[in-house]
């Protein structure tokens, strides 16, 4: 059986990798795709890519009435991509997210419409295998040493902090314990901004400079001795993988699921 795919984000750095995987892949089948600044152009004019002659549409609605598909992928902007899942939603197709920038609140309200709906939706802060092995192994060190904090990493370009894959550590982490302190935030003499962000429990640092791409960071300490954690990327690469392995696996359940490590059965 051939999936039948929509791509919102098609023309964006990890749209095209995706959308040139996908046309190459067996058992998927690109049938439309979003690009709000290209609509009415075909992919192939706008890409290059050979094969992508199919027409760019201006949002997933539209994308989804002309050529019904049965799962959809995300790879816009924070600010577009609660409404594209919702309309794929609401035309019963299911959902895979790349996007960052959806609030643990936004989530809820996406679990609620594709449980009514019976869709299935996944949401990944990065589809790469080694990003959730960080996870998955920060989880382990969480429920061993009471303290830690994140850092984020990214060119000074991403417009939304912390990452997606920041979010989704202090998400994981908070389902396994909650962090110590020997000083109380609100104690902190001096700055207390600078003792970062609180998310999930996690107090969160986000850096942005250029020359960094993507990285994470779980730093634990325990008298005496300090674990670090961390994630790098250096090119989208490693998310094609495992976004196609999320969009052929999406229809197996209701609601939402997050993170790679929960897909992967970690």
């Amino acid at each position: 059986m051939t999936l039948k795919v929509c791509l919102a984000g098609a023309t964006g750095h990890v749209g095209r990798e995706l959308a040139r995987a996908i046309l190459a892949a067996e058992g998927l089948a690109l049938v439309s795709a979003v690009g709000r600044s290209s609509a009415g152009k075909t992919l192939a004019a706008v890409t290059g890519i050979d094969g992508a002659e199919l027409s760019i549409h201006a949002d997933v609605a539209a994308a989804l009435a002309a050529a019904p598909a049965d799962v959809l992928i995300d790879y816009t902007r924070p600010a577009a991509v609660k409404a594209n899942v919702h309309a794929a939603v609401e035309a019963g197709c299911h959902a895979v997210i790349g996007t960052s920038g959806l609030t643990d609140e936004d989530y809820a309200d996406i679990d609620r419409w594709a449980k009514q709906k019976g869709v299935g939706v996944f949401a990944a802060g990065n589809f790469s295998i080694t990003a959730a092995l960080l996870q998955h192994f920060a989880c382990l060190a969480a429920g061993e040493m009471p303290h830690w904090e994140i850092l984020d990493y990214a060119a000074d370009n991403k417009p939304d902090a912390p990452s997606g894959t920041a979010r989704e550590l202090a998400y994981q982490l908070a389902q396994v314990a909650k962090p110590a302190w020997a000083v109380p935030l609100d104690q902190t003499q001096g700055l207390k901004e600078s003792r970062g962000a609180t998310l999930n429990g996690s107090q969160m640092h986000s850096i942005r400079v250029p020359g960094y791409y993507s990285a994470v960071q779980a730093v634990f300490g325990s008298p005496g001795e300090r674990l670090e954690l961390r994630h790098e990327s250096t090119s989208y690469a490693p998310y094609v993988a495992g976004t196609l392995l999320a969009a052929r696996k999406v229809d197996a359940w209701k609601g939402l699921k997050r993170g790679m490590a929960t897909l992967l059965q970690l």
